[in-house]
């Protein structure tokens, strides 16, 4: 039983930092929506923690068959812990081109 525990505990650790991740993940998409900002094609890199979990983010921007989108890849990662712990993807139109 002591065994289901620890499992239990270890877990439910994953999971908040998951959820903490995933927050990030969608708070950088929020930010680009919100200021309409049209992003360079790029990878950038910043520190995007939560509370006291330590949360690096990384935006990569890409170009789409159509110039008017670009694709937007935010992928969270914490030092230590391999692997992904939360990726979201959006499509970002370039409103300054369009016409009224």
């Amino acid at each position: 039983s002591l065994r289901a525990v620890g499992a239990l505990a270890t877990g439910e650790a994953d999971l908040h930092r998951r959820l903490l991740a995933g927050w990030s993940a969608d708070n950088e998409l929020a930010r680009l929506r919100l200021t309409h900002t049209w992003p360079d094609i790029g990878t950038r890199t910043f520190d995007c923690s939560q509370g006291n979990l330590k949360l690096i983010c990384t935006d990569r921007v890409s170009s789409t068959p159509n110039p008017i989108f670009r694709r937007v890849e935010v992928i969270v990662e914490s030092p230590g812990i391999s692997g992904n712990l939360a990726q979201m993807v959006m499509v970002v139109a370039n409103e300054t081109s369009r016409s009224l």
